[in-house]
């Protein structure tokens, strides 16, 4: 990362003409919902009794948006012998229920299956349904497309999945679709950076279900269940977020239930009936609320009425859920029962006015018991982890693109069903690997179909932008398997144009690989000039992959792309001038790089030693696996647990086998270990990183042991148990080995209760050398340091018994018969603590950014030359004027609604990571980019459904140290560390 230098500071200043709130502000009627008969939100909650425990009902279902099923086998009711669940069902269902007796209330969570439901009704039932949102009755809680999952996710997978499904209910229902609350009552842990976006997105609350279960007896005990949950310590207040972990999981209390699938005896109230029951359950359930009421503060308890893909005949539940108020009512014992949301049992514990404790850290790892640790999933199905990352890198693109070239689009984009498809995938049973077998093959199809409706998108607006009409008919294709080096365009054309698109808000280079045969290429910029190329050899391991079936790649093409505009592209001619081709030859030199170097150890073939600008590391790099656990009726490693068998691991290999080939571009060290695990270290010229590429599979189960493999780095660093990980990609958060902040922790598994979701980054530092040690990853995986000096991430795993969690299946990968191969990327990054700026720590934000969202390569055919190619079209093209401050970045820029864009800036670093990075920086937009004007803006909460103004979140009391106060809206576009600022922006064309 390159310090903000004086003229950028100076670019900025001059562009701060006119402030956010000297703009016009768009229409307010995107948002504000003033209409007198609305009696929906906290005044439409029943009242409460001072005098009495208030037990509020919460008739809900949680209906998972895939898992045993696919999300069309849920939705429809299909494939009944996996699970009988039919979403459809239960909203027809509830809605009649409703209409049936205005004193019932429901919630509704997974926008997915609503929308799903919703296109297909009457004009009459929609108008119906919004009666009853107006009326408080039905509520939305949540709001996002899917119930996200919380260690797997990055924040901008996150907040993009809640804006479009939110922005479908606020379209739909207005301000009374609006949620108040985050229902994430089924992820398996909850992280910080959760806490801190819904506190941004003007939530008042957030419920769950799930937290380690000596942390529940503890605040059950300590009468803690209930506390603030400080979000973020850069953003201070404003992140602060009321919490309650839910008492009986989400379900109904034992005997209550009374849903089709329960088996629970209903009602019986006639007296004369030898199977009268009314007394018992009455006494029964008032003993319930006591017991639960002994571990609380408040005098209104929460109970949950409902479950998994219940109410499929709702009026058998409420029915009953009718003679359970009316009777324990009328007992007379202290308790008054009504139907309410989590949203109005909120408010009654806040119009209490008590005084709460506040947590700093997250809720990982979560443990069901001793040897239970969910810490499996944060490394389940790595394909479908870097394929989810995938999608998200390419959202961003052609959101920017159609932004910058489709205003006054249509109200329906060829784009919307990537946006549907990442909202799918961030549910708590996709990313994570969790689902079954033949639903994550659905999510592939799912994200694999979206792909290609969005390339039309994408076709669409680069024609625009290098031909000047977007019905131009240059053809744009993606290449999806450039992971396995594989790309049917690069081999088989002889002639074609590579489109290297920027979606970062600053000029960037990138090192492009193209996959191609043996042959001569040359490599033409915009302006026609060479560029410097190099060939590689494809490690064997990678063409002997069955996931590459018909390529005929054997070296990889590799040129820079230098200077790549902010927004923006730069083209490239890669033509095939001969088919003579002398092979590339090794190097003896047991050394790469030049500055930033890696040593190998002459006898083993191991990384041995890392460099960095004079300062010199020992760094051990091997793989090892965990033989994993597996008996029948205990805890076994599967999809979600990681269980090992034992406390120790084995390394797959001692030594490893190496060729060493050096060039002009790139220098690398291809290592075998074995005949499922290779890797390439790889040191491109002039970077500030080392690249770990690795390729590990089919892992070998002939033993019947499962097996789970990490990549283990041992540095001298004295890190005294401590390490660091990131919070779904944004802040850091301290871990300290065998402990836990906030009770005094009871380890049975040493390995796995250590381990944490690594969303972007794992590091460890020795204070007294004033060294660091970084490895960002290239998707969501879990990872630790189980002793000092050293940190593993996991890379793959196959396992061969199931833990016994429903889905009745063992995390078996195969793909074409065989074992599933994984192939990814870790970046090393080391060096001093501190210095001078950028920091070690910057520049770490830095690569994890490109990382992110990194460069994407389109493909076109050439044609018939360069020459022509060059005459015809652009080659060339900037979306901004001028890149911002380094320290800021574009995290938003997509189509809106009425002819406006949604635009979000955010603060990539946080208090003190850089001495000057980490300070607040200004930012004016108004003239910043090239094909349009910003004529008016109005700022919006994070998820963009609300005017920040409107915003009134409650207020709560708290124990709270911190001095911090709350960050106030609307700074003159200032935006401090951490910060992201959301804004609805109208936009002109600019004129030629």
């Amino acid at each position: 990362m390159a310090s903000i230098s004086h003229n950028t500071w100076i670019i900025a200043a001059a562009l701060l003409l006119v402030i956010v709130t000297c703009f016009a502000h768009p229409r307010r009627s995107l948002y504000r919902d003033d209409r007198a008969d609305v009696t929906c939100g906290y005044q439409s909650c029943h009242q409460v009794d001072p005098t009495k425990l208030n037990v509020h009902l919460v008739p809900h279902t949680h209906d998972d948006v895939g898992w045993l099923k696919t999300v069309d086998q849920y939705y429809y009711g299909a494939n009944t012998n996996y699970q009988r669940a039919g979403v459809q069902y239960i909203l027809d269902s509830v809605i009649e229920a409703l209409l049936d007796n205005p004193d019932r209330r429901f919630i509704y969570v997974e926008t997915a299956f609503f929308w799903k439901w919703w296109v297909e009704q009457t004009p009459e039932r929609q108008q119906e349904v919004k009666d009853l949102v107006n009326e408080g009755r039905l509520e939305f809680i949540g709001g996002a497309w899917s119930m996200n999952d919380e260690a797997a996710t990055h924040y901008q997978s996150t907040v993009d999945q809640f804006t479009w499904g939110l922005r479908k209910l606020n379209d739909t229902f207005g301000s009374c679709g609006r949620p108040h609350i985050g229902w994430q009552i089924d992820p398996f842990g909850h992280s910080r950076e959760m806490a801190s976006i819904f506190a941004r997105m003007g939530y008042d609350a957030v419920f769950f279900a799930r937290l380690d279960y000596q942390d529940k007896n503890n605040r059950l005990l300590g009468k803690t269940a209930e506390l603030i949950w400080e979000g973020s310590p850069n953003l201070g207040a404003s992140a602060d977020l009321f919490t309650n972990a839910l008492y009986n999981h989400y379900s109904a209390p034992a005997g209550f239930c009374f849903d089709i699938l329960c088996n629970t005896e209903p009602f019986i109230d006639n007296q004369k009936s030898p199977d009268y029951n009314v007394d018992a359950k009455v006494q029964d359930f008032v003993n319930f609320v006591n017991g639960q009421a002994q571990y609380y503060t408040s005098k209104n308890v929460i109970v949950t009425m409902g479950d998994d893909f219940n109410y499929q005949d709702a009026l058998m539940y409420f029915k009953n859920m009718d003679k359970l108020i009316k009777y324990v009512n009328a007992a007379d014992k202290g308790v008054n029962i009504i139907y309410s949301t989590p949203s109005c049992y909120v408010k009654a514990v806040n119009d209490e006015g008590l005084t709460y404790t506040t947590k700093q850290d997250d809720f990982f790892p979560y443990a069901t018991d001793g040897n239970s640790y969910w810490t499996g999933y944060f490394n389940s199905r790595p394909t479908i982890k870097y394929f989810e990352r995938l999608g998200n890198n390419f959202l961003q693109v052609v959101k920017q693109l159609e932004a910058m070239t489709m205003l006054g689009q249509a109200a329906e984009s060829s784009i919307d069903s990537l946006r549907e498809a990442m909202g799918v995938m961030q549910h708590h049973d996709a990313v994570t690997g969790t689902e079954l077998l033949h639903v994550a093959k659905d999510y592939s199809r799912l994200l694999t179909d979206a792909f290609e409706d969005a390339r039309g998108s994408a076709k669409n607006s680069l024609n625009q932008l290098i031909a000047g009409d977007a019905t131009n008919n240059v053809e744009v294709f993606n290449c999806l398997e450039l992971n396995v080096s594989s790309c049917d365009l690069t081999e088989n054309q002889e002639k074609y144009v590579v489109t290297v698109y920027n979606p970062l808000s600053h000029e960037v280079d990138h090192f492009v690989r193209l996959p191609v045969p043996s042959a001569m290429y040359t490599v033409q910029g915009p302006d026609g000039a060479l560029q410097t190329t190099q060939m590689v050899p494809i490690p064997k391991e990678v063409l002997n992959s069955p996931e590459r079936k018909n390529s005929i790649a054997t070296h990889d093409l590799v040129f820079k792309a230098e200077n790549l505009p902010p927004l923006g592209f730069r083209s490239y001619y890669v033509t095939k001038t001969s088919d003579a081709f002398e092979e590339v030859q090794p190097s003896s030199d047991l050394f790469i790089g030049k500055g930033l170097e890696i040593a190998i150890d002459e006898t083993t073939g191991l990384v041995k030693t890392l460099t960095n600008n004079g300062v010199e590391i020992p760094v051990a790099q091997n793989f090892f696996y965990y033989n994993s656990f597996a008996a029948d009726n205990q805890a076994s490693s599967g999809a979600y647990l990681f269980r090992p068998d034992g406390t120790s691991n084995t390394p797959i290999s001692d030594s490893a086998n190496i060729v060493v080939y050096k060039g002009d571009i790139v220098d690398e060290i291809h290592q075998t270990f074995s005949d499922w695990a290779s890797q390439v270290v790889r040191i491109y010229h002039e970077e500030n990183h080392v690249e770990f590429e690795w390729l590990v599979g089919p892992i070998p189960t002939d033993d019947g042991i499962g097996k789970e493999v990490v990549s283990q780095f041992t540095t001298n660093l004295d890190t005294q148990g401590l390490f660091y990980t990131d919070s779904n990609g944004r802040e850091l958060l301290e871990r300290k080995r065998d402990f836990r902040p906030t009770w005094d922790l009871d380890l049975q598994e040493p390995i796995s209760g250590n381990y944490y979701p690594i969303t972007s980054k794992i590091l460890i530092r020795d204070v007294t050398k004033g060294l660091e040690f970084a490895v960002l990853n290239d998707r969501a995986q879990g990872g630790s340091s189980i002793l000092d000096g050293q940190v593993e991430l996991m890379v793959n795993r196959r396992l061969v018994r199931d833990e016994g969690f429903q889905v009745g299946e063992a995390l078996y990968e195969e793909d074409v018969g065989k074992g599933l191969v994984a192939r990814g990327r870790h970046y090393v990054m080391a060096g001093a603590i501190g210095g001078a700026s950028p920091s070690l720590a910057a520049q770490e934000r830095e690569v994890a950014q490109r990382k992110l969202l990194a460069p994407w390569l389109f493909f076109s055919p050439g044609g018939s030359g360069f020459d022509e190619w060059q005459s015809n079209f652009n080659m060339e093209y900037s979306g901004l004027k001028t890149s911002l401050p380094s320290n800021i970045q574009i995290l938003t820029l997509e189509p809106w609604k009425e002819q406006t864009l949604l635009l979000r800036l955010e603060h990539i670093l946080e208090e003190n990571e850089d001495t000057e990075l980490s300070k607040p920086a200004d930012v004016a937009f108004e003239d910043l980019f090239t094909l349009f004007v910003v004529s008016s803006s109005h700022e919006t909460t994070l998820a963009a459904n609300q005017w920040a103004e409107d915003m009134q979140r409650l207020e709560w009391k708290s124990t709270r140290n911190s001095a911090k106060e709350e960050k106030v809206s609307g700074r003159a576009l200032t935006l401090s560390p951490m910060e992201i600022e959301t804004y609805v922006i109208n936009v002109e064309k600019r004129s030629k």
